[in-house]
C-alpha cells in the first residue's frame, strides 16, 4: 500500500498507533538496558575500555509491553501506580522521562531517584509512579493505602496496581484485595500473568482457577484478557478504570502474557523449552499490533518509522546517562530516615 494512502479507519488507526508508539519505546528501552548491563558490564570499543554501566542483572519486561501500554493509556497524570521488580515498562507508560530513568539505572545523580533506587526501586512521584518493588506482592498494600488516601481526600484519583502471577500466592495479595473491597477503594488491580514465577512455571505452584477466580471470591469484578493484544488490554482497562473512578470499588484485570527473557538479564532460562519460547514469539505484542495496523491501512513505512524514532530516543538517553555524574559522597546521608539520635551526623 502506498505510504501516502489514508487509513481506512483514521480514529482507530491513530488510537492503535499511539499504543504502538508506547510499546516501541518500552521495547527499545528494555533492549538498551539489557545491552548496557551485559551482566553488569557493557563493552564499548576495546576490552580495555570496558565500563561498568548498569551494575547487576535487570528484570526486563520484554514481551509484556501491551499490558503497560494498554492499562496506562487510561490513567490520568494525577492517578497513581505501583509496580513490580519488572517495572521499566509501567514507569515509561505512566509518563516518566526515559532519560532520567536510564540515568537511574546507571546510578547517576540525574536519575529519577538520584541514582539511589536503580532498576528495581525506580519511582517518579511527579507522574504518580509510587515505585517499583523488589519484594513480590509488596506493591499491593502500598497501592491500597494510596487508594484509601485518595478516597478520604476526595481527590478523584485511582490507583493502578501491577503485580505478577507469583504474587497471588503471597499474603499481601489477599490482605490487599480484602481491604480494598471492604472499603470500596478506587484500585485497578492488574495481574500481569507472564506464566513464570522466577524460574518455576506458575501453573505448577498455584492451586485452583487462578488470579481472576480469587478476586471474584472477594466479590471484586474481574476480567481476563489476552495480555499481548494491546487493544484488548486497553478496552478492558478503560472499562474497569471508569468503574473504579466512578466509585464502584476495586476492579481486577488478569492479563495473560509471556516473559520472553529470563527472570533476570543474566538468566539463560534453560528451564524452558525453546519451542515454548518460539511459540510465544508468534504472539509478540508489537507483531500483533503491527498486523492490525496494516489491516487498518497504515503503511509499513510509518510503523518502521515509529520503531526507528524509539531507538533514536533511547540511544540518546543512554548517551546522556553515560556522561551523567555520579552522586556526591555526602548524598548518601540524604533521603534516609532520621530517628533524631544524630547517627547521620
Amino acid at each position: 500500500m502506498p505510504a501516502n494512502t489514508s487509513p481506512a479507519n483514521p480514529s482507530a488507526a491513530e488510537r492503535l498507533l499511539d499504543l504502538y508508539r508506547m510499546m516501541a519505546r518500552i521495547r527499545a528501552f528494555e533492549n538498551a538496558a539489557e545491552e548496557t548491563s551485559r551482566g553488569g558490564v557493557a563493552v564499548f570499543g576495546s576490552t580495555a575500555d570496558a565500563i561498568a554501566l548498569v551494575r547487576g542483572p535487570l528484570h526486563l519486561s520484554t514481551g509484556q509491553e501491551a499490558v503497560a501500554a494498554g492499562v496506562c493509556a487510561n490513567l490520568e497524570r494525577s492517578d497513581y501506580l505501583t509496580s513490580t521488580h519488572r517495572g521499566h515498562g509501567h514507569t515509561l507508560a505512566k509518563g516518566a522521562d526515559p532519560t532520567a530513568m536510564m540515568c537511574e539505572l546507571f546510578g547517576r545523580a540525574t536519575g529519577t531517584n538520584h541514582g539511589k533506587g536503580g532498576s528495581m526501586h525506580i519511582a517518579d512521584f511527579s507522574v504518580g509512579m509510587l515505585g517499583a518493588n523488589g519484594v513480590v506482592a509488596a506493591g499491593i498494600p502500598i497501592a491500597v493505602g494510596a487508594a484509601h488516601s485518595a478516597k478520604i481526600r476526595g481527590s478523584g484519583a485511582i490507583v493502578a496496581c501491577f503485580f505478577g502471577d507469583g504474587a497471588i500466592n503471597r499474603g499481601p495479595f489477599m490482605e490487599g484485595l480484602n481491604w480494598a473491597k471492604i472499603f470500596e477503594l478506587p484500585v485497578l488491580f492488574v495481574c500481569e500473568d507472564n506464566r513464570y514465577s522466577a524460574t518455576t512455571a506458575t501453573d505448577a505452584m498455584t492451586a485452583g482457577a487462578g488470579a481472576a477466580a480469587r478476586a471474584l471470591s472477594m466479590d471484586i469484578p474481574a476480567e481476563t484478557v489476552d495480555g499481548n493484544d494491546v487493544l484488548a488490554v486497553e478496552q478492558a482497562a478503560r472499562e474497569l478504570a471508569a468503574r473504579a473512578r466512578s466509585g464502584r470499588g476495586p476492579q481486577f484485570l488478569h492479563a495473560l502474557t509471556y516473559r520472553v527473557k529470563g527472570h533476570v538479564s543474566v538468566d539463560p532460562a534453560s528451564y524452558r523449552k525453546q519451542s515454548e519460547v518460539d511459540g510465544a514469539l508468534e504472539s509478540d505484542p508489537l507483531k500483533l499490533a503491527a498486523a492490525k495496523l496494516a489491516a487498518l491501512g497504515v503503511a509499513a513505512a510509518r510503523i518502521a518509522e515509529i520503531e526507528a524514532q524509539a531507538r533514536v530516543e533511547i540511544d540518546a538517553a543512554v548517551a546522556v546517562a553515560r556522561a551523567a555524574p555520579f552522586p556526591a559522597a555526602d548524598a548518601a546521608f540524604t533521603d534516609v530516615q532520621d530517628t533524631g539520635a544524630g547517627q547521620w551526623l
